[in-house]
């Protein structure tokens, strides 16, 4: 495959990430994939044999690699919850950059129907099964049992997630920022109860 057209398929996948953050799975067109991209329009079905179903599938998947990858540095850190902190800090900071216009993309393509696309669902469920994988990682390191940890992995996305919805429509940093503040104490509690307990991780 020669650069230019590696560089269109790249831009093409980068372009639909991005507009799925914006403004959603059903709006991320294949034309308006075009016009934010600037790839030429028969590029399209050459790069993408499956359609405006595989282009959403890819950007998905770069999506959630881009984050669990984030997750993933973060675990690399002695303290998981300064770690956790991290993960709500990055959310809140694309949400300001964007002026709270930017959302999750993998939720983007989660809440919608995609009767034509059922992969999709798929594909936003597998990545969201990764990243909490990723968080309950963090906390079995740090004694949990996997039980406890794999159920706040699930609640950490949730929150983070339902929490970015929440900021969107209020314009406001306040949703994110209580629930960081209520999970940083749980997480606190939650640790310093397994680390006292003298008799191995706790459920």
């Amino acid at each position: 495959m020669s650069p230019r057209k590696s560089d269109s398929r790249d831009r093409m996948i980068l372009s639909a990430a991005a507009l799925l953050r914006e403004y959603g799975a059903s709006a991320t067109s294949v034309d308006r994939v075009l016009a934010h991209s600037g790839a030429p329009r028969g590029s399209v079905y050459h790069h993408f044999p499956g359609g405006r179903a595989q282009l959403i599938d890819e950007a998905v998947a770069l999506a959630g690699d881009f984050i669990a990858g984030l997750i993933d540095a973060a675990m690399q850190a002695d303290d998981p919850v300064e770690a956790v902190d991290a993960f709500f800090a990055l959310w809140r900071d694309r949400l300001v950059e964007s002026d709270f216009r930017a959302g999750c993309p993998i939720v983007a393509v989660a809440v919608e129907t995609n009767d034509d696309a059922p992969q999709l669902a798929r594909s936003a469920a597998a990545v969201f099964a990764r990243w909490q994988e990723a968080l309950a990682a963090l906390f079995l390191r740090h004694g949990l049992t996997e039980q406890r940890s794999r159920r706040l992995g699930a609640f950490i996305i949730a929150a983070v997630e339902g929490a970015v919805i929440m900021c969107r429509a209020e314009q406001s940093t306040a949703p994110i920022e209580a629930a960081a503040a209520e999970i940083h104490d749980l997480l606190l509690h939650t640790l310093r109860d397994s680390a006292g307990s003298g008799s191995g991780p706790r459920s």
